[in-house]
């Protein structure tokens, strides 16, 4: 349990400065918590598997899809804790791609590697997860488990992200971060101060405000979801010139789902001059960069551009 012990402060790197209308953008480097299990995954399940150990459970269920960051950090952080975990993965045929070759994908492959069992179910059962029967048969199944959502998102994941800020974060006046299920932008919108306003970045194209609004009590964050280049998970190449671009300037990796276009978005909002003068941005790296190397994969069996790292 000594890995969730530690309290982290990520660093802060600077990344833009506009002299003349005194701009700046820093980046909480939240992808540095650990390599697997960072940035917003290690906040989510922080409180989840220290609660999991309070109820005497010692298996960990979660669900996610072929390339899921949530995936590959809760079966890392279970193998660590000594914590068996179940992986319920969308898409029955990939368990088959799995077996004829591991290399097909990096994300499952290395989860099975920290020893998470894999259950594969069909697409159409995936959209059922959350019902109470479907629960009961994975119980009958695997026995007691302690559950987790997909994307990690619950009130203890929440409460993790109420983490991520610190007092010396308060000078900033902006708050950026990528949104996926809304629990770390709800966890960020609860710890920022009454002059600051909380930037939320969708990378799904049509994001559901409910979700954050059952988790916060505030009304100081707006959601983007302009520059989401088609949907989740959907590409371009000029989104892949911009990551790898900004990685040759500042060193630090973007993954092309979350903060990659983020990232894109937020420089041309501030093309656009819609930040006032002297506004400070603070961005939250949320990590997520394991998917780079199964991205660059499939990428390649494209003939598509790839991400430098």
């Amino acid at each position: 349990m000594s890995f969730f012990d530690a309290s982290y402060d990520s660093a802060i790197q600077n990344v833009y400065c506009d002299k003349t209308r005194h701009i700046s953008v820093d980046i909480k480097r939240e992808d540095q918590i650990h390599p697997l299990v960072s940035g917003n995954k290690f906040r989510k399940l922080k409180y989840n598997i220290i609660q999991a150990f309070s109820e005497k459970n010692h298996t960990i269920l979660t669900y996610g899809g072929a390339f899921s960051n949530h995936i590959a950090a809760t079966a890392t952080a279970a193998n660590i804790c000594g914590l068996k975990s179940i992986g319920v993965i969308r898409g029955e045929e990939l368990k088959h791609k799995l077996e004829e070759n591991p290399n097909h994908n990096p994300t499952l492959s290395y989860a099975q590697q920290q020893d998470m069992q894999l259950h594969f179910i069909s697409r159409k059962d995936y959209k059922k997860k959350d019902d109470t029967n479907e629960i009961k048969k994975l119980q009958q199944r695997f026995g007691s488990f302690y559950r987790i959502p997909e994307g990690g998102t619950n009130a203890l994941a929440v409460k993790g992200c109420e983490e991520i800020l610190s007092a010396s974060d308060k000078k900033y006046d902006v708050i950026a971060c990528c949104v996926g299920t809304g629990g770390t932008l709800a966890g960020i919108i609860n710890s920022t101060c009454k002059h600051q306003h909380v930037y939320g970045f969708s990378a799904l194209k049509n994001h559901n405000h409910a979700e954050i609004k059952q988790w916060v009590k505030r009304d100081n964050w707006t959601i983007f979801q302009d520059n989401n280049f088609g949907g989740y998970a959907k590409t371009n190449p000029q989104l892949i010139e911009f990551i790898n671009s900004f990685y040759r300037c500042t060193s630090i990796k973007l993954d092309p789902i979350y903060t990659g276009k983020m990232l894109y978005q937020l420089f041309k909002m501030i093309e656009q001059n819609h930040f006032k003068n002297n506004t400070k941005i603070l961005i939250i790296h949320t990590g997520g960069l394991q998917g780079i190397i199964g991205f660059n994969q499939q990428q390649s069996l494209k003939n598509k551009p790839c991400i430098e790292f």
